[in-house]
């Protein structure tokens, strides 16, 4: 007979033995319940350089979270008013206001529970975390007046004390406008040797400044031509608030009735070919201005102001207001418009139009309404205005007023000089500063003048020119709180906040 095998190999209880270990290992971590710590596996703004525009980040957790315990614990140095909202794992974080520019901020959270932990009878904490982000520098643009940087754009970083002059000698800057990110200005500018100020050309120049995720973009000062003014004199533009359109009043050299409206994209499309104008098809008007959905274009015409479309026929307005002539300002979400009534006794009148057609009087003024700017932080609206104040003369005082759109409450900012018609202002993106430009004119205007000589808009030769930056608070709380301006050490003019 021969001798039977072994019945279980030595492979075989290898292997036996191992699944016995597994299943023990199995069943203690079955007896001790789920034993992962909870964590955050992304924030959105980890390492970000955020924008007014960006009003909200998000925490995505590895579990199910107890969501008291999340918004009792979670800390933002400096902090940041907001308000939470969930869909499951994940919690969004929407701030009430836009975050103060110029600034680092670090969020914390610890202390906070698991959702099962309580069933289960542990005490179990998610994993610390401790996540950073910073908002864009406090940047201004400005036209200087004085020396080298006479007729240039002029960048300058307030957080970091940094100027940097944008464009060449040989251009002399009219107006300007800056792409929605800050890393492009559209500009229009004249050659420093032609007076002419209808040969205005358009262009774009870099900033240089940081892009979202805090790479550095294109170096600064790169100056590209948008349009030249060989056939048609550029008289004013406005660029659309995505960005993407350009609309341009132009009026023909040689044929002074073929005057209108164009539009053209900013940016080409890849091709080798340059973007070009297009006509907007439809009656001649007065001061414009790109809604906030960048589709229309608001336009004084005729006894009103109608909004055309920049896409389709232009002919046919998508509205048309004939109590109105002008539109000042849209609110960033285009749901109100400050617009002005031009009265028959020559005072004017500001009126809050929304989109569900209300139209509630702000103020009469016998002076001007020069501009207007909504706050996004707040529902203020801020304002440019003058009042007459010599009927014999026509002396004009300027002063700078802000509005609560809720109460219509009026809170005077600052009273200039009546010499100071001609100033500027502008209203940072979050609503924490205003811009504004003291001009001097030139008094002896009768010596001839060099080509590169500066103007205002309303012919005034410029001597020279200071900027001023005024804090600002809540209405209710500048009532109790004296704001006083303060001149920066520049001498410019035009001042613009870059976005």
């Amino acid at each position: 007979m021969t001798k039977s095998k072994a019945f279980i190999q030595p492979l075989d209880r290898i292997a036996i033995a191992l699944m016995l270990l597994l299943s023990v290992l199995i069943g203690l971590i079955i007896l001790q319940g789920d034993v992962v710590t909870a964590r955050v596996r992304e924030f959105t703004w980890q390492n970000q350089q955020i924008g007014a525009e960006d009003n909200s980040f998000t925490l995505t957790f590895s579990r199910p979270m107890e969501v008291k315990t999340v918004e009792d614990n979670l800390k933002i140095e400096p902090p940041l008013a907001g308000k939470f909202s969930w869909a499951g794992r994940r919690m969004v974080y929407t701030l009430l206001t836009p975050a103060p520019y110029g600034t680092n901020y670090k969020v914390q959270l610890q202390g906070a529970k698991d959702k099962f932990a309580k069933q289960e009878g542990n005490n179990r904490l998610i994993q610390p975390f401790i996540g950073s982000f910073r908002t864009r520098d406090r940047v201004i643009l400005y036209i200087g007046t004085d020396k080298e940087e006479q007729g240039r754009l002029v960048l300058y970083n307030l957080t970091q004390e940094q100027k940097r002059v944008l464009t060449p000698k040989d251009l002399i800057v009219i107006d300007f406008e800056s792409f929605p990110d800050g890393e492009k200005i559209l500009f229009s500018a004249r050659a420093a040797n032609n007076q002419d100020l209808l040969s205005a050309q358009l262009y774009t120049v870099t900033t240089g400044v940081y892009s979202k995720s805090g790479e550095k973009t294109e170096p600064a000062s790169k100056v590209d031509l948008v349009l030249d003014s060989k056939d048609y004199q550029n008289l004013k533009f406005d660029l659309s608030p995505d960005g993407q359109t350009i609309v341009i009043q132009r009026g023909n050299k040689t044929n002074p009735g073929d005057f209108g409206l164009w539009f053209m994209p900013a940016t080409s499309d890849g091709s080798a070919e340059k973007p070009t104008p297009k006509r907007l098809k439809s009656q001649p008007g007065g001061d414009f201005m790109v809604t906030p959905d960048s589709k229309a274009v608001a336009v004084a015409q005729g006894q009103g102001a109608a909004i055309l479309p920049l896409q389709g026929d232009a002919s046919k307005p998508l509205d048309f207001l004939p109590q109105f002539g002008l539109v000042q300002a849209f609110s960033k979400d285009g749901s109100q418009a400050a617009m002005v009534k031009f009265n028959t006794d020559y005072t004017r009148d500001l009126f809050l139009v929304t989109n569900q057609g209300v139209q509630k009087q702000l103020l009469k003024t016998t002076g001007s309404i020069l501009s207007c700017q909504f706050d996004i932080a707040s529902p203020t609206l801020y304002c440019l205005l003058t009042q007459l104040i010599s009927k014999e003369q026509y002396i004009e005082q300027p002063y700078v007023v802000a509005i609560d759109l809720k109460t219509g409450q009026q809170k005077p900012l600052l009273v200039l000089p009546p010499a100071q018609r001609n100033v500027q202002m502008s209203l940072s993106s979050d609503g924490l500063g205003l811009l504004f430009d003291q001009v001097v004119p030139q008094t002896n205007t009768t010596a001839s003048l060099p080509t590169n000589t500066l103007k205002t808009d309303d012919g005034d030769v410029i001597a020279t020119s200071s900027l001023w930056l005024m804090p600002l608070l809540p209405i209710a709380d500048a009532a109790t709180v004296e704001i006083k301006p303060e001149q920066l050490p520049l001498a410019g003019f035009r001042p613009r906040w870059l976005p």
